[in-house]
This record gives C-alpha cells, sequence and structure tokens, in this order.
C-alpha cells in the first residue's frame, strides 16, 4: 500500500483500490460534501478513513459456530487426532 502525507492530509494511490458504491441519506451526503470543502479533502478520502477507523475499532468476524456449541471438556485441541481417529473407527463422524 503506497500512502503519501502532505500538508496533513492522506493520499492513497488508486491502482490496488476496488472501487464501490455505497448509498445514504440525502442529510449524510451533504454534511459529507461539506466536510469535504471545509477541509479541501475528497469525500471518498474520508469515507475510506471512517471505514478503516470502524473495521478497525470492530475486528473481523469470527466464523459461524466458534463458541456456539460447548462439549464440556477442555482438552478437546490437545487431542484432536486421537479424538477424530477414534470417531472415524467407530464411524461415528459419518
Amino acid at each position: 500500500m503506497v500512502v503519501i502525507f502532505r500538508e496533513n492530509h492522506i493520499r492513497y494511490h488508486i491502482w490496488y483500490m476496488v472501487k464501490t458504491t455505497i448509498y445514504m441519506d440525502a442529510e449524510v451526503a451533504l454534511t459529507l460534501r461539506q466536510l469535504a470543502a471545509t477541509e479541501r479533502r475528497p469525500q471518498a478520502e474520508i469515507i475510506r478513513e471512517a471505514i478503516l477507523a470502524y473495521t478497525k475499532s470492530a475486528g473481523r468476524p469470527r466464523p459461524k459456530g466458534i463458541g456456539a456449541y460447548e462439549s464440556g471438556r477442555t482438552d478437546i485441541s490437545d487431542r484432536a487426532e486421537e479424538l477424530m481417529r477414534r470417531a472415524a473407527r467407530s464411524r461415528r463422524w459419518r
């Protein structure tokens, strides 16, 4: 990622970006336009920074099922191979 800092603004090079479209309320669009004009920055830059800040604070979503089940056992990860062999021999995995 190439980021250039100029006059306290961050500039991104476009060649690695993915184009997307967002929909927003008219009031939000007006506020964004006014903010961009006041700060002399592109609207897209403000949106990118806001999304980056949000995703960093929110973290990546966990895959479905993680933490959803409780077997009551605490040794599953230590004994995973043994338990899988046992289940395969007894055909409980089908």
